[in-house]
């Protein structure tokens, strides 16, 4: 049932593994990670290795793409409950979610870690002449 890939991973009986996604839109990539609770990267996909390549890897149906492709991966090992962490500003985070919930997996939570600009470094000295 499960490929080489996934062999040191053990299915708890009794109940459905809990996984974190990480979901990173760039400006001209897509990436979604899922990992177990203590951060160990289980499997990955991106809007590249769904198939897009060149400008079609930045539209959010890219997105969608690979975060299916994702949930299939992860339904494979076991994984039925999610949080999803999103990060970025580009397209495709809604419809990335959307397309997790339509591969299967169950969301428990979402998550915006974007991090803030607070004001930058500061500025050069103004020049005199």
């Amino acid at each position: 049932m499960f490929n080489k890939k996934y062999k040191n991973v053990t299915i708890k009986k009794g109940g459905d593994l809990i996984g974190i996604i990480f979901l990173k839109t760039t400006v001209n990539n897509t990436i979604v990670t899922l990992t177990d609770l203590s951060g160990n990267t289980l499997a990955w996909c991106s809007s590249g290795s769904a198939g897009f390549k060149n400008s079609r890897k930045s539209t959010s149906y890219a997105g969608q793409a690979a975060a299916e492709k994702l949930a299939k991966k992860a339904k494979q090992i076991g994984y039925q409950v999610v949080t999803v962490k999103m990060k970025g500003f580009g397209f495709g985070k809604e419809l990335a979610v959307k397309g997790l919930k339509k591969g299967g997996l169950w969301i428990k939570k979402i998550e915006d870690i974007t991090p803030v600009i607070f004001n930058g470094c500061r500025q050069a000295k103004k020049r005199r002449i």
